[in-house]
């Protein structure tokens, strides 16, 4: 997949005819997927490229009072990842900032649609575009000129619920992590490197790995979940624990993240990993003595695992 990045107001062409589709896409839900997979399969019975356009940073970031960094359910580089496997063709990462936000619904679909040879444009029934989000897909066939044609994607519901990125945000920050799977079409996952802890608990029995975020995602609800962490090409089972010893970055206050990996013995800091959430098991607690963390942390265990053989028998 080509990955090409436009920043307003650069002009923007394409070699060959494309059909759209058209959205922000954090979390490249199971809705969003049905929208990519629609672009793929009229591109397909037209002999055109499938494209794909996505905006960074998410708008509310620029438009927000004061501004505001956002932590999303697939940062750029993963969303990417996801789209790729999805079978686009292109992919266009339009630069949102102030200058962008302004363009009136007529310039944005002149520039960014129709000068890049779009036939057909395929979006979600709530996208807008232009300034204040004043373009619709009611208003597309307008702007449209008579260039391209346009398919609008109903919404998709799962217990009689919108499937969004809103949604899947609730479930992560209520650390509600085994509903995500059906909305995402996969688990809720984070990368993030290796890194020095203070090693408490390899004195005790445990020792956990450190996971530095690679990027700003969502972090979910503090506590104990159980998890998958995958890491030089292998696939472990463990627990992750989300607490308060607080780190720093940017000003930021952020949640450390430890796991501790069931009969693991490698030797794996600075590595790569994606650390995948399956379950939540309890909340974050503080302990009066070392025995007590111990018997806590055996009972986090047997929980997991318990999760884990019930698991491979559904």
């Amino acid at each position: 997949m080509d990955v090409i990045y436009l920043t307003h107001p650069q002009q923007v062409k394409n070699d060959k005819s494309t059909v759209m589709a058209l959205g922000y896409f954090d979390g490249v839900h199971i809705g969003h997927q049905k929208v990519i997979q629609t672009a793929k399969t009229l591109a397909e019975k037209r002999g055109l490229l499938t494209s794909v356009m996505t905006f960074n940073p998410h708008p509310k970031e620029v438009l927000r009072k004061p501004a505001e960094p956002m932590r999303y359910i697939t940062p750029l580089d993963k969303k990417i990842e996801i789209i790729s496997n999805l079978g686009a063709d292109q992919l266009f990462v339009v630069h949102f900032d102030q200058a962008f936000s302004k363009l009136t619904p007529q310039q944005f679909v002149d520039h960014y649609l129709i000068d890049l040879k779009v036939k057909h444009v395929v979006a979600g029934f709530d996208y807008s575009y232009g300034h204040l989000g004043k373009g619709t897909m009611e208003t597309l066939p307008f702007h449209s000129r008579g260039v391209f044609e346009q398919t609008t994607v109903n919404k998709v519901e799962l217990d009689e619920l919108k499937v969004s990125s809103t949604l899947i945000r609730s479930k992560i920050v209520s650390g509600e992590v085994d509903q995500i799977f059906k909305l995402l079409g996969r688990n809720f996952e984070v990368e993030g490197k290796v890194v020095h802890g203070d090693k408490r608990g390899r004195t005790i029995g445990f020792p956990t790995a450190n996971i530095k975020l690679v990027d700003r995602y969502m972090i979910p609800k503090l506590g104990v979940y159980a998890v998958t962490l995958k890491v030089k090409g292998k696939t472990f089972e463990g627990v992750c624990n989300i607490g308060y010893r607080p780190t720093f970055k940017d000003g930021e206050e952020l949640p450390s993240i430890e796991v501790y990996l069931f009969d693991f013995n490698d030797e794996i800091y600075r590595e790569s990993v994606s650390l995948s959430f399956l379950q939540y098991l309890r909340s974050e607690k503080k302990f009066g003595s070392i025995d007590e963390l111990v018997q806590q942390i055996h009972a986090d265990k047997i929980a997991a695992e318990k999760f884990f053989e019930e698991k491979k028998t559904k």
